[in-house]
């Protein structure tokens, strides 16, 4: 299956489920490119942006279980370029 390369915003309105969502960042850390949190002290909630190069149905997956977390909205983009399969190094 051909890669894509996605944004996944997420905030984090529950402190509490920040351990469940970096858990989750940890178990698809392979397919991540970057990523940048920022705590926003002053409203008590975290945002964090990760960038991915994964096949559609690994994206689709990891941004679904990050929006069953209560407490934590997310909203994913997709592009629409296809590109062939990443090595890792």
């Amino acid at each position: 299956m051909e890669n894509r390369i996605s944004i996944v915003s997420i905030i984090v309105e529950d402190t509490e489920s920040s351990g469940e969502v970096n858990e989750l960042l940890h178990k698809f850390g392979e397919y991540i490119v970057g990523r940048m949190g920022v705590p926003y002290r002053e409203r008590n909630i975290s945002i964090i942006c990760v960038i991915m190069e994964a096949p559609g149905d690994v994206i689709s997956s990891l941004s679904g279980k990050l929006g069953m977390i209560k407490g934590v909205s997310i909203k994913t983009v997709i592009s629409k370029e296809k590109y062939g399969k990443r090595e890792i190094t």
